[in-house]
C-alpha cells in the first residue's frame, strides 16, 4: 500500500488508489472509483463507483464525489461543495442508469459550498466562487459566482483576476504568465 489511509475510512474492494495519495478520517471510497497519485481526500468525503479523480486533486472536508464525476489534475473540490448526478432525481423512480457526467478539467477549483448540477463541463483553470450554483458549462480560465453563476471575469492559473488592456492581453501579477483575450476566450500565450 503506497498510501495512506486513517483508519476509520472505509476503502472497498476494486479501488484504484495511486501513491503518495492521503485518505482521512470517516472517509468511505467505494468500488470501483479511480484515484490518481498524490491526492488528498479530506474528512467525511465519498468517492462513488466509477468516479475518476485525476494526479494531485485535493477534497476538503464534506464533500460527495458522485458516479459521473470525473476531475482532472490539480483540481480543487472546496469544503461541502456539492455535485449531482441525476437531473429530476425522484425517490420513488430509479435512475440508476441515467447519471449525467460532469468532467471537471485541470486546475480547476471549485469554492466551498458550490453545487454543480450535472452534465456541466467545467474549463481548465476556472474558478468557482464560494457558494455559486453551476447550471451550465464554464468556460476555461472563467471566474463565475453567484446563483445561479453568472462569469464576472477571468483568472490566471495561479488564480488571480485577470485585467486585459486593450490589445486583449493580460498578466497574472503573481507569474508574469501573459493571457490572451480572443472573442470571448481565454488562452495563456506564454
Amino acid at each position: 500500500m503506497n498510501y495512506f489511509a486513517h483508519e476509520t475510512a472505509v476503502i472497498d474492494e476494486g479501488c484504484e488508489i495511486g501513491n503518495g495519495t492521503k485518505i482521512w478520517h470517516f472517509s468511505h471510497i467505494m468500488s470501483g472509483c479511480s484515484i490518481g497519485e498524490c491526492c488528498n481526500i479530506g474528512q467525511n468525503v465519498v468517492i462513488s463507483p466509477y468516479v475518476k479523480l485525476g494526479r494531485n486533486v485535493k477534497i476538503q472536508n464534506n464533500v460527495s464525489v458522485y458516479t459521473g464525476v470525473i476531475c482532472e489534475d490539480d483540481v480543487f473540490l472546496g469544503p461541502s461543495m456539492v455535485f449531482t448526478n441525476v437531473i429530476n432525481p425522484r425517490s420513488h423512480v430509479s435512475r440508476k442508469n441515467e447519471y449525467a457526467k460532469t468532467l471537471v478539467r485541470k486546475g480547476a477549483s471549485i469554492g466551498a459550498n458550490a453545487t454543480v448540477v450535472c452534465g456541466t463541463e467545467i474549463g481548465e483553470y476556472a474558478l468557482i466562487g464560494a457558494g455559486a450554483v453551476i447550471t451550465k458549462p464554464v468556460k476555461p480560465y472563467a471566474l463565475v459566482i453567484g446563483n445561479p453563476a453568472r462569469q464576472t471575469g477571468w483568472v490566471s492559473e495561479y488564480g488571480h483576476k485577470l485585467h486585459f488592456n486593450e490589445q486583449g492581453i493580460a498578466f497574472c501579477p503573481e507569474t508574469s504568465q501573459q493571457y490572451q483575450l480572443n472573442e470571448g476566450e481565454v488562452k495563456r500565450i506564454l
